[in-house]
């Protein structure tokens, strides 16, 4: 079913329903979106992982799987670029009505997953949790940052820029974007951990210097071993007390060998086995709030095969942070498609 902003009585009814049916329940939420950065097509993100067979995976394990649809976005006419920014009233909005959904489903009991999409929409996705859990923490996967601001990012793409709408450290270095009135930084720099960086612009160097925030990138995960990187991860975040993990999965984290049909692929990513691991050592957790899955982009496979892979990993990725365990799975997991020679694309 679509969801429509704002949230329908119907949207709200169904998620107060699931909390009463199961204590321990999954709500997804697609977010068909793409007008955070320039390549169409990453809009039908949802609908490939579905199809790659998200709800049944996730229905095999022991939480009940509510799937509440796409929210449904419009492009608003009247979207002057602000700095160099583009499209920035409609990301905006799209992000307000994901914070509203993501926070109605966080506040009636369920992990929620939000189906991109682009990854700007982050900003609505952990926002929408920070309001029912205003304690939690943030694991960013990934091959880029996404911490530039309207100032130091090269074409203004919001895909690129997520992060620095939430930290409180960089308010007073944030333009007061058209669009984003609705929201106020709530995360600080230590309660945010990045892993599998390998494509940080010259801007964002410079911020997570100076903020200290705690990065893993590729050659840190080569050197340390990704057990070593997710004991300090959740020593670094979890060491003063338990509280509500975010995780936000961008599917490019992963070598492009793995996951082609998505943007910004860049060559020198997580193995299959490394990106699995980060998933089940925060499962165990048992701290999983809400996560994001976003950037698969299946107009960009360059064969059906592509595109399947790339979705199913996606799959794996999140069975695998709600209980998915390698040694149970019976299901298919992502095979790699021929490797060919990738140029890092603009994130920024």
């Amino acid at each position: 079913m679509a969801v429509r902003g704002p949230l329908s009585r119907l949207f709200r009814s169904a998620l107060s329903a699931c909390q009463q049916s199961r204590a321990h329940s999954v709500a997804i939420v697609g977010a068909p979106f793409s007008k955070g950065q320039k390549r169409r097509g990453v809009e039908v993100g949802p609908k490939a992982i579905r199809d790659a067979g998200l709800v049944e995976r996730l229905r095999s394990l022991e939480n009940a799987v509510h799937d509440f649809g796409d929210l449904s976005f419009e492009h608003l006419e009247e979207d002057d670029r602000f700095m160099n920014v583009p499209f920035p009233r409609t990301v905006g909005r799209a992000n307000e009505i994901l914070s509203e959904a993501i926070s109605t489903a966080v506040g009636a009991g369920n992990t929620a997953v939000m189906l991109g999409g682009d990854h700007s929409l982050a900003i609505g996705s952990v926002a929408g949790h920070a309001q029912q859990r205003p304690d939690l923490c943030l694991i960013w996967v990934d091959a880029h940052a996404d911490i530039n601001t309207p100032m130091t990012s090269p074409s203004g793409n919001l895909h690129g820029q997520p992060v620095a709408f939430m930290l409180k450290e960089l308010q007073d270095k944030m333009p007061a974007v058209p669009g984003f009135s609705w929201m106020k930084p709530f995360l600080s720099a230590k309660d945010l951990v990045y892993i599998g960086l390998r494509d940080v612009d010259p801007g964002e160097h410079v911020i997570l210097k100076n903020l200290g925030i705690q990065c893993f990138s590729m050659r840190d995960i080569d050197r340390m071993g990704m057990q070593r990187v997710m004991e300090v991860t959740l020593d670094h975040l979890l060491a003063r007390k338990q509280r509500p993990i975010h995780l936000s999965f961008d599917i490019d984290a992963f070598d492009p060998s793995l996951a082609p049909a998505t943007g910004t692929p860049v060559n020198g990513g997580l193995t299959y086995r490394e990106g699995i691991y980060i998933t089940e050592e925060i499962h165990n957790t048992g701290l999983l709030s809400a996560m994001d899955l976003v950037e698969v982009n299946p107009a960009l496979g360059a064969s059906t095969e592509a595109v399947e892979a790339t979705a199913a990993l996606a799959v794996d990725v999140i069975a695998s942070s709600l209980g998915q365990t390698r040694e149970a799975a019976r299901h298919r997991t992502a095979r790699p498609v021929e490797p060919r020679l990738l140029r890092p694309a603009t994130r920024t």
